[in-house]
């Protein structure tokens, strides 16, 4: 399956995901907080929050990035 979708006069896309497409479900047993690990990492630099904004003016400032990066997100 090709990941490269046609959209006219020679160009391709590639199929993205938003928030709204993807489900995060639990499963049939509960697990405590302990025991769930939410970090992730982009090639040195580890995050503990799976969380990235929105790279726009008007939803991430600087203020509002460094705050979110103490909180183990990632603001662009």
């Amino acid at each position: 399956m090709s990941t490269e979708l046609p959209i006219g006069l020679a160009k391709t896309a590639r199929r993205a995901w938003a928030l709204d497409d993807v489900n995060v479900v639990p499963t049939r047993r509960t697990r405590a907080s302990q025991d769930v690990d939410l970090s992730w990492q982009i090639d040195a630099f580890t995050f503990d929050s799976p969380v990235i904004a929105a790279p726009m003016d008007s939803v991430m400032s600087p203020a509002t990035a460094i705050a979110l990066g103490r909180l183990g997100g990632l603001g662009c």
